[in-house]
């Protein structure tokens, strides 16, 4: 595909979908954008001009097309301390510098091993999320009086049952517009966007970081922003594989970590604070019919018309129409058929889609729910990959003569295994031990292999290891620690 049919393809496939799906995103990144300010400790102001910047930059240099990246609660909590401590001006600093991270880190093309998360890790952190989405609206939700769940209720209805009647327009938009429209006209007495915090009266302007050049300055922001990086990409990458799967398209994981870092650089140099993708606002663009680059760059330039032409007016939109919009957000994006299968599912994948889950709600830190996840599918993977050395003692008529044949694969995990296979009695003069069907990994499996030979010869016996390939004989002849001129290694493939 040329370079001009593949833009029109990620631009212009579906443009009316997109603004539609844009539009949409906008009005719910408003409250989500005030919010997250609040918990960072910085104006409104700095999470919504993040959300203009970061959403209309991502959509040009972002490697998953349709894909909604703002200030994100994830990214917040982590910078509380630095604000308390020091102030907005060193967030800004670090802001830059967490993007510079990620920018290294997308030259250095590390985004692509995102792809060694195991599915049970994402269905963890997928379900995890729209746990926390979910909660998240429960402040909304708690001692509101009677008008309020009237009012979720209805837009519930309409999201779910307009598309029954017609998919021309967006339900969650519909409902937003009707709600809204209705609460104007009443005067019901319900919390609004306005009440959320003031939104910012003028466009975003250009602005360094009033902080010292100096080491110390470094010092203090360079684990924040390494912290920032890590967090950012991993919530990004994470949400582009769910967006790939749910609209059977792939994504440039190494452009979208570079893109990241260009977007949380230019979003502090317009008075924004770091963001990353977010995983409801992605749901909503693309359930919406959202495909492409377009719906990202009007989500952002509508959402600051929003903030600055019709803020009047947006002020007045009713939360409960937010709150039931990220409702849908959150039972859609729930895996329930995970739970469903859990019987059938193998109980170690269940294990560490249950462990990530539990562990990034309780949290409220996705990092430490993932990372948990990985280390525990790593640790699974090597129990049974351990277990998958076989040695197999082969027949022969010759007296005092021992042949073994090893199948799988010999590493730390296996070394025990390996070893505990061979008999270690009678006085055998020539044991022969074929690798030919078997794979020497690492330092253990050489150790393993010594340690085999050495109990043989210590017998007596004259001991021949064949079978291993030129790499497997090149790290047995660097690190194995018997005579080698008294073991023959035979190169059979």
């Amino acid at each position: 595909m040329s370079i001009i049919a593949s833009a029109r393809q990620q631009w212009l496939a579906n443009p009316r979908r997109d603004l539609l799906a844009g539009t949409v995103v906008a009005l719910a990144l408003i409250p989500e954008a005030i919010a997250f300010s609040i918990i960072a400790g910085v104006d409104p102001a700095v999470g919504l001009y993040a959300s203009f910047v970061i959403a209309v930059t991502i959509a040009f240099v972002g490697g998953r097309p349709a894909m909604i990246s703002a200030a994100t609660g994830a990214m917040a909590l982590l910078m509380v301390t630095l604000v308390r401590d020091h102030g907005l001006e060193y967030l800004f600093a670090a802001s830059i510098l967490c993007g510079a991270f990620q920018i290294i880190i997308g030259l250095l093309k590390l985004g692509r091993y995102i792809r060694f998360v195991s599915r049970s890790v994402m269905t963890g952190f997928v379900n995890s999320l729209a746990i926390l989405i979910f909660l998240a609206q429960m402040p909304e939700l708690i001692g509101a009086n009677w008008q309020t769940f009237a009012l979720v209720g209805a837009a519930l209805v309409i999201i779910y049952g307009l598309p029954r009647l017609t998919k021309a327009v967006p339900s969650p938009l519909v409902a937003i517009v009707l709600i809204s429209g209705f609460v104007m006209m009443t005067g019901l007495d319900v919390r609004t966007v306005g009440d959320m915090g003031q939104m910012p009266s003028s466009l975003p302007i250009f602005h360094l970081p009033a902080v010292p050049l100096a080491w110390e300055t470094f010092a203090i922001i360079a684990p924040v922003s390494a912290t920032l990086a890590f967090v950012g990409l991993l919530e990004s990458l994470l949400t582009a594989n769910l967006i790939d799967d749910l609209t059977d398209t792939p994504s440039d994981k190494d452009r979208e970590t570079r893109g990241q870092g260009i977007a949380n650089i230019l979003s502090p140099l317009f008075g924004g604070m770091a963001g990353c993708a977010m995983i409801g606002q992605s749901i909503i663009n693309v359930t919406s019919g959202a495909r492409g680059r377009l719906s990202t760059l009007w989500a952002g330039l509508f959402l600051l018309f929003l903030i600055l032409v019709l803020q009047d007016w947006v002020a007045r939109i009713p939360m409960a129409a937010l709150v039931a919009v990220m409702i849908m957000v959150s039972i859609g994006t729930f895996d329930w058929g995970s739970v469903l299968k859990l019987r059938s599912t193998p109980f170690q994948s269940s294990i560490v889609m249950i462990a990530t889950t539990a562990t990034v709600v309780a949290t409220h830190d996705l990092s430490k729910g993932v990372v948990l996840g990985v280390i525990l599918s790593a640790v699974f993977f090597m129990r049974k990959v351990g277990k998958t050395v076989v040695v197999e003692e082969i027949e022969t008529p010759e007296d005092g003569v021992l042949r073994y044949r090893v199948s799988g694969q010999l590493f730390f995990a296996s070394a025990d295994v390996f070893a505990a296979a061979f008999e270690h009695h009678g006085s055998p003069r020539r044991v022969e031990i074929d690798m030919t069907d078997a794979h020497l990994w690492d330092l253990t499996g050489v150790a393993a292999v010594d340690k085999v030979v050495f109990r043989y010869r210590k017998q007596g016996a004259e001991v021949e290891v064949i079978g291993m390939n030129a790499d497997e004989q090149t790290l047995v002849e660097r690190v194995g620690r018997h005579d080698k001129s008294h073991l023959p290694i035979g190169l059979s493939h």
